[in-house]
């Protein structure tokens, strides 16, 4: 599958070993969603951007003072592009 979304699955693993920031990442997976083709519906875009969201505002906390963990956010990403490549 040679599609923008295929691009994202080493952006999650380069997060996870700390050689992309939350920022990064963020901005790579917006960029994947708009440039994809055909577009994604409405609603996924929607998850996308509140997961983004938790993620960006888990960064600003510690783990512990964060309601928000980020192993969660990034495993939710994961099920979001699983989903959104079934499309």
């Amino acid at each position: 599958m040679n599609d923008q979304l295929s691009t994202l699955p080493p952006t999650l693993e380069a997060f996870l070993q700390g050689h992309l920031s939350v920022q990064d990442l963020a901005h790579a997976w917006r960029d994947a969603t708009q440039e994809h083709e055909p577009a994604l519906p409405e609603r996924y875009l929607d998850v996308l951007e509140r997961v983004l969201n938790q993620l960006e505002s888990a960064a600003l906390f510690t783990e512990e003072s964060c309601s928000f963990s980020q192993a969660d956010m990034v495993a939710a990403l994961a099920d979001w592009l699983t989903k959104a490549r079934a499309l």
